[in-house]
């Protein structure tokens, strides 16, 4: 097992330039997910490690040896990929076995090759079984082994996939969101079950989702990437609590954070045409960010409650209401002059079934005064969190 290193990274296909200077380390045995939306270059970064793309500038490092001008077949990296990349004519087993014999067969001198496929060195091939066997066990896919893909579900072939990249023994797991075919409740199966294979198996691993779920519940630290840059590299923890940046704060967490433009006034009250009136911020470390400055507020939909007319912080509209059983995602339209901005409330069923909502409601509601964050009107940077 080993780290990976990348300095300076940048990628460009002509004159499209899909990442730019990445600087980035991956510790030893560390669960490492990139997350970013569509087009940001967390597929393309995992390319460029597996060696599947050449870097346009920069060095990629595993340990300390440098990777980036070896060919895949020798960097000691596996990699899992979204269309699990079976081979449809061999059975499960064969499939498992591939990688393994391509890898003793690769160690051999010509003449020892001959031997390997005439004759049949039996002690290399009992260690492969033994390997084989071994993998589907502990995926649970024994009973697959005598199977071709196509007799496969889509579970299945993905727990095949891991199983052919597990049974090299590499020094470095790449997986290139590889539970996206699946369907919800085998996707939570499955990926609890691939983070404990990687605590067991102690390989460095760089996952790729743009699900946000998947990258707070999997990884040990998290990269979140925007157009082919870095927004933050933290801990799921602290990159939902305390965000780089407004993007990295509407982008995390689902629904997302809400943001409304307002000011806080010489009087030290928060102001905006979005409120309903003026909020009296008292000793609320939020005032930190300065008197007329203007700048974006934000806050997280289960920090919001439903209110009176006499303590709302803010009037909606009731656009949408989506039940999920414990709890309510409500979707207001509050407006700021000339324009409406979109805000999501999380509240628990309860207290969706008390208020009786209905599209086209005006509601009251108010905010945790404690949980506020402040964001730079032009450039996004966070200027205050609440923790």
């Amino acid at each position: 097992m080993a780290p990976v290193r990348l300095c300076g990274v940048t990628k460009s296909f002509g004159q499209n330039v899909v990442l730019q200077n990445i600087d980035l380390e991956v510790h030893d045995r560390e669960f490492m997910v990139l997350v970013g939306p569509s087009g940001c270059g967390k597929s393309t970064l995992l390319r460029l490690i597996a060696g599947l793309e050449e870097v346009s500038d920069g060095s990629i490092y595993l340990g300390d040896r440098q990777i980036n001008h070896l060919p895949p077949k020798v960097r000691d990296i596996a990699m899992v990929f979204q269309s699990y990349a079976l081979y449809p004519h061999m059975t499960v087993y064969n499939n498992i076995a591939f990688g393994l014999r391509r890898q003793r067969s690769h160690k051999l001198s010509t003449l020892s090759k001959l031997v390997w496929f005439s004759e049949a060195n039996q002690k290399q091939r009992a260690d492969i079984d033994s390997r084989v066997q071994q993998v589907a066990e502990s995926l649970q896919i024994s009973h697959l082994l005598n199977r071709k893909p196509k007799e496969l579900s889509g579970g299945q072939k993905q727990r095949v996939a891991l199983g052919r990249a597990i049974a090299r023994n590499p020094q470095v797991f790449l997986m290139d969101e590889p539970l996206s075919n699946l369907d919800a409740q085998l996707r939570s199966d499955t990926r609890s079950q691939i983070v404990q294979l990687q605590k067991h198996l102690q390989v460095t691993t760089i996952y790729v989702t743009h699900d946000q779920v998947e990258a707070m519940t999997m990884g040990d630290r998290i990269v979140v990437l925007n157009k082919g840059d870095i927004q933050q590299v933290d801990t799921p923890l602290n990159i939902y609590r305390k965000p780089a940046n407004q993007f990295v704060a509407g982008f995390m967490g689902s629904p997302p954070m809400n943001f409304l433009p307002v000011v806080i006034g010489h009087d030290g009250k928060l102001q905006g045409e979005c409120l309903a009136k003026a909020i009296a911020l008292n000793d609320l470390p939020i005032k930190k960010i300065g008197s007329d400055r203007a700048f974006t507020l934000g806050f997280r939909p289960e920090d919001l409650q439903p209110a009176t007319s006499d303590n709302a912080h803010f009037i909606g509209i009731v656009e949408l209401i989506e039940s999920l059983g414990s709890e309510t995602i409500v979707l207001l339209k509050v407006s700021n002059g000339d324009n409406d901005i979109e805000i999501r409330a999380r509240v628990s069923a309860d207290v969706s079934l008390e208020r009786h909502w209905q599209i086209g409601d005006r509601s009251f509601w108010q905010f945790d005064l404690h949980k506020l964050y402040g964001f730079d009107s032009e450039s996004g940077q966070t200027l205050y969190f609440p923790y």
